[in-house]
């Protein structure tokens, strides 16, 4: 039978640097939902080294989830669950997870349709209790520059094998998430990337009703 386990060059690149940042905006317990966690490499080398966190990987490729599964199964570790099945641009009533202590997403936001990136502030803020962390991983755009000429290219390159796809500017991540999260703390991480870090606000009380 073959081997369902993917693994991703850039995971194994970047594990190690965006380890060291969620040590510093992971809260030190509580359930990290990962979400599009692709190959699943990324979620057993955080497990591993962050034991007091439950970690559960999702993805909607049922191919990635077989390859999620298995690493899963390989490493034995009793804070890392099976994947999910969960689509970020689906309603936050169709996500399988009712609750998470912060919510992570490496590499998908450029990826995949910008519906996905609306759908993963919403369903984040859905899940997190206030002051919560939203944690995205990527290369973006700032102030409506690319970064570096590689994040160029790279941008070109995704919007040629999909119109849909591309790097994002940081602005509209950030204002798409305004409704449910204070501005992001940025990160800058090696090969032009950032860590983006929205923490849940808090829910404004509803006036009452004068009597």
């Amino acid at each position: 039978m073959p081997d369902p386990r993917r693994s991703a060059p850039a995971a194994l690149r970047n594990r190690d640097a965006i380890l060291s940042a969620l040590r510093t905006l992971l809260p030190p317990a509580g359930l990290v939902l990962e979400v599009a966690s692709g190959s699943g490499e990324h979620a057993v080398h955080f497990a591993a080294a962050l034991p007091d966190l439950v970690f559960q990987p999702s993805d909607p490729d049922p191919r990635a989830r077989a390859s999620i599964d298995a690493w899963v199964a390989g490493a034995g570790l009793p804070n890392l669950r099976p994947a999910l099945a969960l689509d970020a641009a689906a309603s936050p009533a169709a996500w399988p997870i009712a609750r998470a202590d912060a919510v992570l997403c490496i590499n998908m936001v450029h990826i995949a349709p910008w519906e996905a990136a609306l759908g993963l502030v919403r369903g984040a803020a859905a899940l997190l209790p206030a002051g919560a962390p939203l944690v995205l991983y990527g290369p973006f755009r700032r102030g409506g520059a690319h970064t570096a000429p590689s994040n160029a290219a790279f941008d070109a390159a995704l919007r040629a094998e999909d119109p849909r796809w591309g790097v994002r500017d940081l602005e509209a991540v950030a204002q798409a998430a305004a409704a449910g999260f204070g501005p992001p703390t940025v990160v800058p991480m090696p090969a032009n990337n950032l860590v983006l870090a929205f923490r849940r606000a808090a829910e404004t009380p509803e006036a009452e009703t004068p009597g």
